[in-house]
């Protein structure tokens, strides 16, 4: 039998609910609204767990006013909710050594072969599930925005014209591409952007072009450049409270972990693929131009991120060469298989969970 709760319920008794949710009737929390990829990946999650128990494992889905990102620390941590949406990257402190993989962005050419190496990597690496051990959860895979653009109220058709540019920068990695070409990268949050550009604060964003339509850049830029920057593929799509991984069966937790796998898939597939493609549909019938980006900017780019990638395994060493790796081997896998969600989560299985001893992983 699935029990179920109503959201407004489960907000005024989440912490004395601490500890006390079972297997059998699991709180997710995406962290995100409706029409968030995430939100998306729990739903169909949600799903792919009612399968893989053949019903004996109810779920609650939480909105994000229950639990919002900055909080899914607090959430794992209380009881409020069993499996999360956790991104490293908000909570650095936490996770120095995972973080690493966070700061070679600029490699990503494709999100799933980035989903794939994170997945891999930090199931693998010790030191990365120490820092989720401590924190209170049990990874079980990552996911990948699509690679990332240029959107400006600037023309951007050579690498002479990024000379000076202010552009808002979601991270490290992008600010040093941007400071790399002359321009300067604007810490800034991503909701701010549509007020920084129409006020002229800032000259554009390196960002996803699905900020178009989820930040509607689509009203305010005027141009768009297709030069790949890199991806966000520092999460962990599914983050299970240590408490309640702990209560589970072997059984149960090879269950949850098949459905995770499943819908790691889908985050990456809606992220990367199906709402960029939307986005470039609402661009082409916008205003905006869209720049290819030149041979010339393509391979200054391109040189870059390899003189990154080399900077940060030497800053880092083996932890970060590792991953590095992982990218080249996933791209290759991709590159023959190709993007289909069914395929690669049946490919992920094999190369990375079959082996993996639930009854210690985690743990």
């Amino acid at each position: 039998m699935k029990l179920n709760f109503s959201l407004t319920a489960l907000a005024a008794v989440g912490v004395m609910a601490a500890g006390t949710a079972s297997a059998q009737d699991l709180r997710l929390a995406p962290a995100a609204p409706p029409a968030h990829p995430a939100h998306y990946m729990y739903t169909n999650f949600a799903e792919y767990l009612d399968k893989e128990s053949g019903g004996t494992i109810g779920t609650t889905l939480l909105g994000p006013e229950v639990v919002a990102l900055p909080q899914m620390a607090d959430a794992l941590k209380s009881g409020l909710a069993d499996i999360g949406n956790s991104l490293p990257l908000y909570f650095a402190a936490d996770f120095p050594l995972t973080g690493v993989a966070g700061d070679l962005a600029l490699q990503g050419r494709n999100p799933h072969a980035m989903a794939l190496a994170m997945t891999e990597w930090v199931v693998n690496c010790a030191p990365c599930q120490q820092e989720y051990k401590e924190f209170g959860g049990v990874f079980l895979g990552a996911g990948s925005s699509d690679v990332y653009g240029l959107i400006t109220t600037t023309p951007v058709n050579s690498v002479e014209d990024l000379r000076g540019l202010r552009l808002r920068s979601g991270g490290a990695p992008y600010s040093r591409w941007a400071e790399h070409f002359g321009a300067t990268g604007v810490p800034m949050g991503v909701g701010d952007t549509f007020e920084a550009m129409s006020q002229g604060t800032i000259d554009g964003t390196m960002a996803s072009i699905v900020d178009m339509l989820s930040f509607r850049l689509v009203d305010v830029a005027t141009h768009f450049n297709t030069v790949p920057i890199g991806t966000y593929h520092a999460t962990s799509n599914f983050t299970v409270a240590l408490p309640t991984w702990e209560s589970m069966t072997v059984e149960q937790r090879l269950m949850v972990t098949k459905a995770a796998n499943r819908g790691n898939f889908d985050l990456t597939d809606r992220w990367g693929f199906q709402l960029p493609e939307a986005a470039r549909a609402a661009v082409a019938e916008s205003d905006i131009t869209v720049v290819e980006a030149s041979d010339e900017l393509m391979a200054a780019s391109e040189a870059f991120a390899q003189q990154d990638r080399e900077t940060q395994v030497a800053a880092a060493g083996d932890i970060a060469s590792d991953f590095a790796a992982l990218i080249d081997e996933w791209s290759e896998a991709i590159a023959e298989i190709g993007n289909d969600p069914d395929a690669l989560a049946e490919l992920a299985w094999e190369r990375i969970w079959a082996d993996v001893d639930l009854a210690t992983y985690g743990l």
